[in-house]
Order: C-alpha cells, then structure tokens, then sequence
C-alpha cells in the first residue's frame, strides 16, 4: 500500500500489510534479538527478481530478500531524553513537529517522530536464491553486497561521494577479502558465519541459514557499544 501527496486522516496503516507479507512468505526471516536500546520500525523494505520465463508463461521468482529497520535508543530507559535525537535541519523538523491544515493520520504522525531519532536502515537482511549460484550468492559476497549498499546510501557524505555516481569513486566499497569468520547467536544458539570489522563507518556479520536463505546484519559502527546483535526468527 502506498499514498501520494497528502495521506488522507482514514489511510489505514500499511504496516499491517508488510507484516503479513513477512509472514506469508516461503523462507525465514530474521530479526536482531529483542533488546531495551531498539525499537523494529514497523514495516519492512522488500526486493524480489524474476526469472527468465518462457513465451506465455508466468515470471518465476529467482531471488527476494526482506530488509528490517530499527529505532536505536541511546538512552533506552527514557524515550523522551533529548539526547536520544539526532541533530535535524530546521526545515525537517518543522515538517515532523508541525501539522499540516489537512491533518494526517496517527499512525503518520508516529512514524514521522522517529526521523527525530537515529535509525539502522535496513540493519537485518534475509535473503533467499532460488538457484544460488556458488560466487554470486556466496555468503561473504552477499554480506558485501549488503555493508556497501548501506556505505552507498547512509556515508554518501563521509565517503566523500558525490550525489551522482561517476567512475573510480568504488575505493570505499568492501571488499570479500576482508570477510573472516565469525560466530552468530541465532536463536539461542551459535552458529557459524563470517564478518567484516574492517570498515571504519559499519560493521557487518551474517551466517548461511541453508542453501538458500542468507542473513545479513549491518549496523553504524558507533552503535555497537549499545546492541546485542543476537539474532531471532521473526514470528
């Protein structure tokens, strides 16, 4: 479900509908354990890819992946401690604080009070390949794929990287060399995987949950002194 221009006040929250998704699809999704310093923004981001198909026939699916982002709480026993916010430009806080003259509906105004606060996008992806192919959707090229799409989209400013892509600006990507293994705490137990924890702006970890289904967990690495990055299965 998606709305453009101003959200009518009886738009239904489309939350509702992403949680259904995750629940209705045919692999496991992952979650970061729950914990007093995080908060799982309702919702998830989803991707999926299609197969070559013959003449007439319906696209096969071929990959598809769930991404979960969480509120991080830097002061977890008090939401309202002003140093929980991040630092916002006044015209974004403005949009956030203010109501339009049309209104918006509670559930918006909910959302858009988190903007206030620091996020890890898209911290928890669950990956599944149809037919995984051994390099491509190897799990310390999948955990790279995910590390330099959060460097692309979150550190655009640190890496110094212009709005637009332009060539020989992919010397801040991570890179498979650097995976080395690591340990995972997956529902109480601990499995085996591999890491990253060379970069110097995210750390990232995943483990293989069968041939094919990957989870991959990327977070700021300023946060790691305040989460546990246990994993559950969603429910």
């Amino acid at each position: 479900m998606e709305y453009a221009g101003a959200v009518p006040m009886d738009a239904p929250d489309p939350s509702a509908d992403f949680e259904a998704r995750v629940r209705g699809l045919s692999f496991p999704v992952f979650q970061l354990r729950t914990q007093p310093s995080l908060t799982r923004i309702p919702g998830a981001s989803f991707m999926e890819m299609g197969a070559s198909a013959t003449t007439g026939a319906p696209m096969a699916l071929a990959e598809s992946s769930v991404s979960l982002n969480y509120t991080l709480w830097k002061n977890p026993d008090d939401h309202s401690d002003p140093r929980n916010e991040i630092e916002l430009d006044p015209d974004l806080r403005r949009s956030i604080e203010e109501e339009p003259p049309w209104g918006r509906p509670a559930w918006l105004i909910e959302r858009a009070q988190l903007l206030k606060y620091p996020m890890l996008w898209e911290a928890v992806r669950t990956s599944w390949q149809a037919s995984p192919d051994p390099e491509r959707h190897a799990l310390s090229q999948q955990l790279v794929d995910h590390a330099n799409h959060i460097l692309r989209n979150r550190f655009r400013e640190e890496l110094g990287l212009s709005d637009l892509p332009s060539e020989g600006d992919d010397g801040w990507e991570a890179k498979t060399s650097a995976a080395r293994d690591a340990v995972v705490a997956v529902d109480g137990r601990n499995r085996p995987g591999v890491q990253i924890d060379t970069d110097p702006f995210v750390y990232a970890v995943g483990f293989r949950v069968d041939e094919h289904v990957v989870c991959t967990t990327v977070v700021p690495r300023d946060s790691l002194p305040m989460i546990d990055l246990a994993i559950t299965t969603y429910e």
